[in-house]
């Protein structure tokens, strides 16, 4: 094992050479990073053997636990074979095999599938080619786009866009295109007394409103299904997403479902979006896609859209790309990801947990301090009440000091762990969770 004296060299190193995301590098004067050594199954390892049990699966990507032993399988396997190879012009049986069965996976309504490399640019493919379906059909005026308040889409320029949350979109605001926005159907917003279902419907009737005046401008109304992540973890009724897919039925506007984090058994469901029964015109997919181990992020849409771009003229093809798109050894990781899912029967087992887990934080749910405890699927989430703006950073040092890696939204505290987690890690992280909720 090494020594404390590695940990802090690394740290040092770290900082002096990489600018971490999502941060303001200067708090890591008094805020020390982890270096992390090593991980397996549900935690993660320092030099010093300290150990921190990742409950938000490394950002919401890890399904299946750390150094998971038939992924690693298939991707030692595929090196042998073939690590990358251009996409255009190029094709091969990883990228094949993985398309067919993810159209499967929605009865294949979503047949044909577009790659990139990460959740953001999976938003900017389905927003361009929304907007370029519209234009090879002769109605190039549908230019704009609708988001719920609150969402997140990604930070790049055109997923920027479409999402509204302050602390990422304000300081870009003059790169930005202009999109509207319409109320979320998250139900900690609802009247009181009003139930989940009736204020998904009362905000239908917005949406309604909204595309009754600007139809004829708009391509797509994009939406995260079910659950609103950086909002603070918003949960929806289902009855929102089927109201939405009538709506923007009746307007001729695409329905745009963006199940980055969402999808691959999130929300009790292996879609989100089926739990409404519908199917969106366009499918974001990436984070749980290959297990959490390599960067890929696809787009699936239907025959109606991919008819409207084959065609002789190279201009009406859709001119987008990156160099690794469909990269063999990434793709092969989600093929295996869809084996685990096949062969453990993962929704179901994941259904039994989180029915185990409702009963564990029951404590929390009752505390004095917390607010709105909520759950979907394999997401839970509660605000922890009080004037104390310091809250998130103090939720995240006190969790790290009982072996817990938390990353607080604001005043949400969240659990997304790997879906490998079992029932006595389950009932450590309840148990810390509350003595951190009372020590604060």
């Amino acid at each position: 094992m090494q020594t404390s004296s590695h940990n802090r060299v690394l740290l040092k190193r770290s900082l002096n050479a990489v600018w971490h995301p999502c941060t303001q590098m200067k708090h890591h004067e008094t805020l020390p990073l982890i270096p992390v050594a090593s991980a397996r199954g549900c935690w993660l390892y320092d030099f010093d053997g300290n150990r921190y049990l990742d409950a938000v699966s490394s950002w919401w990507v890890n399904l299946f636990g750390h150094a998971n032993e038939r992924i690693n399988a298939a991707l030692i396997d595929q090196l042998t074979r073939l690590e990358h190879v251009m996409l255009a012009g190029f094709t091969h049986e990883t990228v094949v095999q993985l398309s067919e069965r993810l159209a499967q996976l929605t009865g294949n309504a979503l047949g044909h599938c577009f790659y990139g490399s990460d959740g953001a640019s999976a938003t900017e493919i389905a927003l361009k080619m929304s907007f370029h379906y519209w234009r090879n059909t002769g109605r190039g005026g549908k230019t704009h786009f609708v988001s719920l308040a609150g969402s997140y889409h990604g930070e790049t320029l055109g997923a920027l866009s479409v999402t509204d949350v302050a602390l990422f979109k304000d300081t870009y605001a003059p790169l930005l295109r202009g999109s509207a926005q319409v109320a979320s159907p998250d139900w900690r917003l609802a009247a009181q007394g009003e139930s989940a279902r009736d204020f998904a419907i009362r905000c239908a009737y917005e949406l309604d409103h909204h595309l009754a005046a600007h139809h004829s401008t708009t391509a797509a109304l994009i939406l995260e299904p079910l659950v609103q992540g950086a909002a603070g973890m918003g949960m929806y009724d289902p009855e929102y997403l089927r109201r939405a897919r009538e709506i923007c039925d009746r307007y001729d506007v695409h329905l745009i479902a963006d199940e980055i984090m969402t999808g691959f058994g999130r929300t009790g469901t292996f879609f989100a979006h089926e739990q409404a029964g519908i199917t969106p015109d366009f499918l974001c997919l990436s984070k749980g896609i290959t297990g959490g181990y390599l960067p890929l992020s696809v787009v699936l849409t239907s025959n109606a859209v991919y008819g409207a771009f084959y065609d002789d003229a190279v201009t009406r093809g859709f001119l987008h790309s990156h160099s690794y798109t469909g990269n063999a050894l990434a793709c092969r990781a989600a093929l295996a990801t869809l084996d685990i899912f096949e062969k453990d029967a993962v929704i179901e087992t994941n259904r039994a947990k989180a029915t185990m887990m409702n009963d564990l934080v029951s404590p929390i749910a009752a505390h004095l301090r917390v607010r709105n405890f909520r759950n979907t699927g394999m997401i839970w989430a509660f605000e922890i009440d009080g004037t104390d703006d310091g809250v998130a950073r103090r939720v995240y040092e006190h969790a790290l000091a009982r072996e817990l890696l938390l990353r607080p939204i604001g005043r949400t505290v969240y659990f997304m762990p790997p879906y490998v987690i079992s029932d006595e890690e389950l009932a450590l992280l309840v148990t810390r969770t509350l003595d951190i909720v009372q020590s604060l």
